[in-house]
């Protein structure tokens, strides 16, 4: 109810990142609004945890019917809410661009939306644990070294394909739809078991906080 609470009183704040959203998707590429949604929605779980820690705010917050445990849980469950109905959302709205300014393959265009979902939640699964142990402003730090550690690596591996002919873009881009679609559930699955890590980490990290 806090978190919620707290999310409506920032209306103005998804107003805008609305407007941008379907400004960028009549502009641009017509995903656009599924990805910036759904991430802008789940980021909004580390400023709830932000406003948490704030003047102290978890003694009194931990002097209340709540557990540590409980307290990580709905953490999760509500960055997969805000998440998941963001993704939602901007799913509409680039179908109904999608549909004005006429797609070649909604296949294509739907295994595109499908395959952010399991980005989200690694995304989710990177950010709390890091939130969690560091805090606000150490723990974006934390969280930009280590999305840049995985952008440079990313970047390495590209060129080194590239030094062997190898271009993953092009093999990709020639998959049948049903090998997509299976790409696209084996990573679900793996987003969800790196999920389920992360869960575990930060029950641990909040098990040793003090406050």
């Amino acid at each position: 109810m806090k978190d919620f609470r707290l999310m409506k009183g920032q209306k103005n704040f998804f107003l805008v990142i609305l407007v941008l959203a379907v400004f960028m998707t009549a502009t641009a590429e017509s995903t656009f609004a599924i990805a910036f949604l759904g991430f802008v929605g789940s980021l909004f779980t580390i400023s709830s945890i932000s406003y948490d820690e704030f003047d102290n705010g978890n003694a009194f917050l931990f002097s209340l019917p709540i557990t540590r445990k409980g307290y990580v849980l709905e953490k999760y469950t509500f960055g997969f809410i805000l998440g998941g109905c963001a993704w939602l959302f901007g799913v509409i709205i680039s179908t109904c661009f999608s549909l004005a300014k006429g797609i070649d393959s909604y296949t294509d265009y739907f295994l595109s939306a499908l395959l952010i979902l399991p980005i989200i939640l690694v995304l989710l699964s990177i950010m709390i644990p890091f939130q969690l142990k560091f805090g606000a402003e150490k723990g974006r730090i934390a969280i930009i070294a280590v999305v840049g550690g995985i952008a440079a690596l990313s970047a390495i591996a590209a060129n080194v394909l590239k030094t062997f002919g190898l271009d993953w873009g092009f093999v990709l881009n020639r998959l049948p739809a049903i090998s997509m679609g299976m790409t696209i559930l084996t990573g679900v699955l793996l987003a969800v078991v790196v999920l389920l890590l992360s869960y575990r980490i930060s029950c641990k990290v909040m098990s040793k906080k003090e406050f």
